[in-house]
């Protein structure tokens, strides 16, 4: 069976909080409890395990490979909830989106400050 990846931990604050506000904002079902963990399930099979913490979390980055149609139903979302969002990964761009590799995508925080990320085209295209 070739190497696939299954499930990341995402640290959070409130893990049923920021489950369903991802969950919610991407567009995907509700997360379902599992242990200490709050569950989201991406169509490929991973999933974000949610998990409570009282420390310090270090942000990390997802992203999301989505149709343009999901690209336009998230950025909506997006914008609805007032939230910022870039163009690039350091933060110079601002309340734009790139069109990298022909695609579209952005960057955005979670509840967490995890840097979240939605393209419509892969890095380097679909070669």
């Amino acid at each position: 069976m070739p190497v696939r990846l299954n499930h990341t931990l995402v640290a959070a604050a409130d893990s049923a909080r920021s489950a369903a506000f991802v969950a919610d904002l991407l567009g995907l079902g509700p997360p379902r409890p599992f242990g200490s963990f709050q569950v989201v399930e991406v169509a490929n099979g991973v999933s974000l395990d949610y998990l409570g913490t009282t420390g310090q979390i270090e942000p990390q980055h997802y992203a999301f490979l989505v149709s343009d149609d999901e690209f336009d139903e998230i950025f909506a979302r997006i914008r609805e909830r007032g939230m910022d969002w870039w163009a690039d990964p350091m933060k110079h761009r601002k309340g734009e989106i790139n069109h990298n590799d022909g695609g579209r995508g952005c960057y955005f925080n979670d509840l967490d400050g995890h840097f979240l990320e939605i393209i419509t085209v892969p890095y380097g295209g679909w070669d």
